[in-house]
């Protein structure tokens, strides 16, 4: 079965996908709607949290340090933690992450890779100890892979969070179940800025249908909406 998937994300009300490019409040600031942020992101009680391959590089900053002598790899995954109680999720098709460990945040990292990664990435990440999974299709089949992360890791709620390209992506394949948002009362308002959900020059018009589930007020002016995620049809 698949995980159940929630985006969560910190925006305003253009849908601004950074918080340093933000107007200032006299509610609050970017630190105040942070932390409500992360109460949120707990409340919420996911056992893994998931980024794409620019967010996750932010946070590990580690340079390619492939092990030296024969490859011994295994494919097409590798759960080096099996045991852990909650998960790291990063979607690096190219496998063009490093890290130099196999936890970020107390979390166990995962990397969902594409089929043409080398094998001495596959290696640099096992002598890391982090757990991978490559895809068998050109296209990452995200749905077959969460489903096996669900029943290897025992996943079962993931908070998608970022960036844009990802929560479209996952969005348009039917993956995500709701989307949370605190929105901060602020502005970014620049032409062309990023913004937390973009899916190719189609958009998600006829992919999905949001109804809304509930909205709260918080604290610094903020509020935290959440949207049931339904297929068109």
């Amino acid at each position: 079965m698949k995980p159940h998937v929630i985006c969560l994300m910190l925006t305003s009300p253009d849908g601004s996908l950074h918080p340093s490019r933000w107007t200032k409040s006299p509610d609050g600031e970017r630190a105040d709607w942070t932390a409500l942020y992360e109460k949120i992101h707990t409340e919420h009680a996911g056992n893994a949290w998931m980024v794409g391959r620019v967010t996750m590089a932010e946070m590990s900053k580690a340079q390619p340090h492939p092990p030296t002598g024969p490859l011994d790899v295994v494919r097409p995954h590798c759960f080096a933690r099996p045991g852990a109680s909650s998960f790291a999720i990063a979607l690096d098709p190219g496998g063009k992450l490093h890290f130099a460990g196999d936890e970020l945040f107390g979390d166990h990292i995962v990397v969902l890779l594409g089929p043409d990664v080398p094998d001495s990435h596959l290696a640099e990440l096992a002598a890391d100890g982090v757990s991978y999974v490559v895809s068998d299709t050109k296209e990452l089949d995200l749905r077959a892979m969460l489903m096996l992360l669900g029943q290897e890791l025992g996943i079962t709620r993931i908070l998608l969070e970022g960036g844009a390209s990802v929560n479209g992506s996952m969005l348009a394949a039917g993956l995500v179940d709701e989307i949370s948002l605190v929105i901060a009362p602020a502005l970014e308002g620049r032409l062309a800025g990023d913004r937390i959900i973009a899916f190719g020059e189609e958009g998600l018009a006829g992919k999905v249908k949001l109804s809304l589930k509930s909205c709260d007020v918080l604290a610094h002016g903020a509020l935290h909406v959440r949207y049931d995620v339904r297929s068109p049809s």
